[in-house]
């Protein structure tokens, strides 16, 4: 069987490589492109495609993630496999709770890529080794992991976001803001909002400018 896919990326150079790269392959055929993460929604739904390679980023607009939820939650939907350039527990756990089937780094060899693809094409979990690590490592201490909000959370602090900001962005009141921070100290064992972002950069739990 053809595994038909899209590439949703919205660098033409690193859409071009892809293709590049899978075009090697006699089981795959790419029939699709997307620049922006809201027209890949849409060519997942109208396209004949069994898997989308989706990057987080997109330089404005709608996220990977929300793009991956938007395509996973029809029915019969394709599987969507991440590759990124992201490898912190605030992607990899908005990828998964969307729905993505597999999450890969832009940096694994052609052959992981190649079978990652054929893993997702086929319902399976394809997650780099890297990320299952990480997500085992959660697993095992439950209580020192700061939760998918308070990643959220501390993200837009490190974002720059007051409490305010984040509490009109994220749809929560400024006390359920500074209880997350409270909660976020304590687990990273830190006492002020920079210490809590330069602590979590260095674990690789969110991003920094």
């Amino acid at each position: 069987m053809t595994i038909r896919l899209l590439l949703a990326d919205d660098h033409p150079v690193v859409r071009a490589g892809l293709r590049a790269v899978l075009d090697t392959e006699l089981d795959f055929e790419v029939v699709a492109e997307a620049a922006t993460a809201e027209r890949a929604v849409e060519l997942a739904a109208s396209a004949d495609v069994h898997v989308v390679l989706m990057d987080l980023q997109f330089g404005s607009g709608m996220h990977g993630s929300a793009a991956t939820a938007a395509i996973t939650a029809r029915p019969s939907a394709p599987r969507v496999l991440v590759l990124t350039t992201y490898d912190t527990d605030a992607d990899i756990l908005a990828a998964v709770e969307a729905g993505a089937s597999g999450y890969l780094l832009k940096d694994a060899p052609p052959e992981e890529l190649a079978a990652a693809v054929r893993t997702a094409a086929a319902g399976q979990s394809a997650l780099a080794p890297a990320v299952a690590l990480r997500l085992m490592d959660r697993m095992r201490t439950p209580a020192e992991a700061l939760t998918k909000r308070e990643l959220e959370v501390l993200q837009l602090v490190a974002d720059g976001l007051s409490n305010q900001q984040i509490s009109k962005k994220l749809f929560l009141s400024q006390a359920t803001v500074k209880s997350h921070l409270v909660h976020i100290y304590a687990k990273l064992g830190v006492d002020s909002r920079t210490s809590a972002v330069a602590a979590a950069a260095t674990r690789r739990l969110i991003r920094t400018p």
